[in-house]
């Protein structure tokens, strides 16, 4: 399974290498994305919405990162 490290990065960049790793991908891989930015936690789904990708699971663990596992529909 695909993973991006988006840690440490502020938004919009998540969004953006996000957009960017899914342009690599086919429809019905799976994405995970790991991001500090607790932003991300709204601008990734709200970009998947605009851009038709699933959002399968969206968290935040313990120490702070947001987790988003995106299926991905071209």
């Amino acid at each position: 399974m695909p993973h991006l490290d988006a840690r440490y990065l502020l938004c919009p960049m998540p969004v953006i290498r996000v957009g960017a790793c899914i342009a690599n991908l086919v429809s019905g891989d799976v994405l995970t994305v790991t991001c500090t930015d607790r932003g991300a936690l709204n601008d990734v789904p709200a970009w998947c919405r605009l851009e038709g990708h699933e959002v399968i699971q969206a968290t935040t663990d313990p120490y702070g990162d947001v987790r988003l596992t995106i299926r991905v529909k071209k």
